[in-house]
């Protein structure tokens, strides 16, 4: 049986996601793929001991995975998983690999709901950056994308909204875990700090 050409296929996806992407999208960007989502999935791979060619299916889901925005931003995974079978074909990939890709692309839909360890793998590294050092930028570019759909924030709502979605979310992967957690407590401190900050300033 052929090799699928990942690297060709991973290629095809972050060349669209740099060329035709709107500059509005300043979280969902080549950087969210290519910089954190794909690096993070393959680390935790690493780390999860999981077999290469499994690895190699996962980070090829990561760089489809937000595709979908170029076409359809409100169900932007069923898109993503629509162009990943449209496209996977053609670089050699069979129809049971092209499944395994868009159930990933699927995992990384909220609220998460990852079936198989594979599936959890991609969940976490979609939000990985949530205990990233540079979580607080990444915010900041989140909120940019939402006012730029209209939708706006005062400082006290976003951080409400940041510290809420963070205390709901839960890592599956125990490497996850390892190499996040603690820098997602540490995020949400901040958060927290800034809210209790503003609390203090209204009284």
């Amino acid at each position: 049986m052929s090799v699928p050409d990942h690297e060709g296929a991973r290629q095809y996806a972050l060349g669209r996601l740099q060329s035709e992407l709107p500059p509005a999208l300043t979280y969902h960007s080549l950087i969210h793929t290519r910089d954190l989502v794909m690096r993070a999935a393959e680390h935790l791979a690493r780390l999860e001991g999981i077999p290469q060619e499994q690895t190699d299916l996962l980070v090829t889901a990561a760089a489809f995975h937000d595709l979908g925005y170029l076409v359809d931003p409100a169900n932007h995974e069923r898109a993503s998983a629509r162009i990943a079978r449209e496209t996977l074909p053609a670089y050699g990939f069979t129809e049971e690999q092209i499944g395994q890709i868009t159930s990933l692309i699927m995992a990384t839909r909220l609220p998460q709901q990852p079936r198989n360890h594979l599936e959890e793998l991609l969940a976490d590294a979609d939000l990985a950056v949530l205990g990233m050092d540079i979580f607080m930028e990444r915010s900041t570019a989140l909120r940019a994308e939402h006012a730029a759909a209209g939708k706006t924030y005062t400082d006290e709502e976003w951080a409400a909204s940041q510290s809420q979605f963070l205390k709901s979310h839960h890592y599956f992967s125990p490497a996850a875990r390892q190499l996040f957690a603690q820098g997602k407590r540490e995020n949400l401190g901040k958060l927290d700090a800034l809210l209790g900050r503003r609390a203090v300033k209204s009284i």
